[in-house]
C-alpha cells in the first residue's frame, strides 16, 4: 500500500512535521533521540513534549473559548467533515487571522486578512508521493503579497518568537540537516473500525472521495481549467440499480434526512446496495446537502429524467 495524496502540498506537510505527533523529519514527539536530534538545530531544549491536538480537537477547543486566537490558512469550512463546526468555531473565537488568495466563509469572520503569494509569485518545495523533492522558484519575482512564510515570520516577530527562517532556502537548509527519521515509528492509530452499514431495500451505503478537479476554491475565475473537470455522476451495481428501478443513464436521487443530491446515474460492476457520488463537486456538495460522508447508510430512489 502506498499513500498518494490528493493535495500536492500534504506530504510535504507532514515532512515537515506538521501532524500533531510528530516532529520534522518525521519524528516521534515522545521519542528522546528525536526529540534531541530537532533540539539541536533549532538550539533549544524547550520542546513540546505532548502531542498537540488534530483539526477536530481544535475546533472543539475554539468552540469552547479554550483557544482565544486561531490563525487560518487557506482552510475551506466545505472541506471538512462538519462545516457547521467550523464555522461555530470561528465565531466563537475572539481574535482570528486569515492567510487568503480567495475570499471564503473564513474571511467573513476574521479579524485580520493577510493575502498570501500564490505558488507563482513563490519559491519553494513539493515533496511528491514517494518522498522526492521537487523545489520550483517563483514565475513571477515581483509580487504585491507575502509569501506564507513571510507572515508566518512576521506574526512570529510580533509575539517575540524569532524563527530565523528568512527565505525557502534557509528552510530547505534546516530540513536537509535534520534529514529523514531513521529511528523506531509512531505508533499506528489506534481507531477502531466502526459497525458495518447495513442497508435495506432502497438504501445503499454510501462511497464517496473527492475528484481531481471538483468544486475547489482555487479554480475561481478560471472557467477553463473548471470546464476541463469530469461531469458529476453515481455509480450503482446492475443489482442496485434495477432493485431501485433507475436505467443507466437515468437520475438517480440519493437523499438521507438533511436534504438530496440528484446525479445521472453510471451503471458499474461492484459491490451491491453501495452508492459512490463525488464528494464536492457540481450539484453534488455531500457534506453539505446531505450531511453524509462515507459508510453512512442514503436512500434512493428514481429522480426523473436525464
Amino acid at each position: 500500500l502506498a499513500w498518494i495524496p490528493r493535495r500536492a502540498g500534504e506530504r510535504g506537510a507532514v515532512d515537515a512535521g506538521a501532524l500533531p505527533n510528530l516532529l520534522p523529519g518525521g519524528r516521534p514527539i515522545d521519542d528522546v533521540e528525536a526529540r534531541a536530534q530537532v533540539g539541536r538545530i533549532w538550539a533549544t531544549r524547550d520542546l513540546p513534549v505532548m502531542p498537540g491536538r488534530d483539526t477536530s480537537a481544535i475546533i472543539d477547543a475554539a468552540r469552547a473559548g479554550v483557544i482565544n486566537a486561531l490563525v487560518v490558512a487557506g482552510v475551506d469550512p466545505a472541506d471538512l467533515p462538519d462545516e457547521d463546526a467550523m464555522l461555530a468555531a470561528l465565531d466563537s473565537t475572539r481574535f482570528v487571522v486569515s492567510l487568503e488568495q480567495r475570499a471564503g466563509a473564513v474571511t467573513d469572520r476574521a479579524d485580520v486578512v493577510l493575502p498570501v503569494a500564490s505558488t507563482a509569485e513563490k519559491s519553494g518545495t513539493f515533496v511528491d508521493w514517494e518522498g522526492r523533492d521537487r523545489p520550483f522558484e517563483a514565475t513571477f519575482p515581483e509580487r504585491g503579497s507575502m509569501s506564507d512564510l513571510e507572515v508566518l515570520g512576521a506574526l512570529a516577530d510580533r509575539m517575540d518568537v524569532h524563527l530565523g527562517l528568512p527565505d525557502p532556502a534557509t528552510v530547505r537548509h534546516e530540513l536537509d540537516a535534520l534529514g529523514p527519521w531513521t529511528g523506531v515509528r509512531a505508533g499506528a492509530p489506534a481507531t477502531s473500525a466502526g459497525p458495518k452499514p447495513r442497508p435495506a431495500e432502497g438504501q445503499a451505503a454510501l462511497a464517496t472521495w473527492h475528484l481531481l478537479l471538483d468544486e475547489g476554491r482555487l479554480q475561481d475565475g478560471e472557467p477553463y481549467l473548471a470546464g476541463t473537470a469530469r461531469q458529476p455522476h453515481a455509480r450503482l451495481s446492475p443489482t442496485t440499480a434495477k432493485e431501485v428501478g433507475v436505467d443507466d443513464g437515468g437520475m438517480l436521487m440519493v437523499a438521507t434526512d438533511h436534504g438530496s443530491v440528484t446525479l445521472p446515474l453510471v451503471v458499474t460492476e461492484m459491490p451491491d446496495r453501495v452508492v459512490w457520488v463525488p464528494t464536492a463537486s457540481q450539484g453534488c456538495l455531500v457534506r453539505r446537502d446531505l450531511k453524509a460522508d462515507a459508510g453512512q447508510v442514503v436512500s434512493l430512489s428514481a429522480g426523473g429524467n436525464a
